[in-house]
């Protein structure tokens, strides 16, 4: 089901970006035992920027806040409930005239890839230490150094 907010847009960066209204994902993370763990969606080849792993999210909604619409998302595209996390803090990647805001999240319980339910916009999703990480989402890739401090 499409929402009147789905279409790409260009930034006053130059950037183009999903999300008319812009767009929101959970970062996941909890303590591993080689230190930060955090949860990752490999993202499906056809996507933009397929075949690199970054956060579940997508395009805000009319008027929803960005904390719900990284629960949407996260929801559509990893079969996450509101109360399988615990939502932290907010971090925004303001681009000008279009921004991406990271939640980040714990898990409010055990939470293992494998009790996940992936839709078509997934491939696979995994725990990784942040000293370990896979090919990322090159927006998720430019947002680490400030994320990083938040995960600790």
């Amino acid at each position: 089901m499409r929402s009147p907010t789905d279409g790409w847009t260009t930034c006053a960066l130059g950037h183009r970006h999903w999300g008319l209204a812009g767009a929101a994902g959970l970062l996941l993370h909890r303590a591993g035992s080689a230190g930060i763990e955090v949860l990752l969606q490999l993202r499906v080849e056809w996507s933009h920027h397929g075949g690199t792993w970054g956060t579940p999210g997508g395009a805000l909604h009319p008027a929803e806040s960005a904390a719900d619409g990284a629960l949407r998302e996260a929801g559509e595209e990893l079969g996450l409930r509101r109360d399988d996390v615990v939502l932290g803090t907010e971090s925004v990647d303001d681009h000008g005239g279009w921004a991406y805001t990271t939640v980040l999240a714990t898990p409010a319980g055990a939470l293992e890839p494998a009790d996940l339910a992936l839709n078509e916009e997934s491939v696979g999703v995994g725990w990784f230490p942040l000293d370990g990480l896979p090919d990322l989402h090159p927006g998720f890739a430019a947002s680490l150094p400030v994320l990083r401090p938040l995960l600790a």
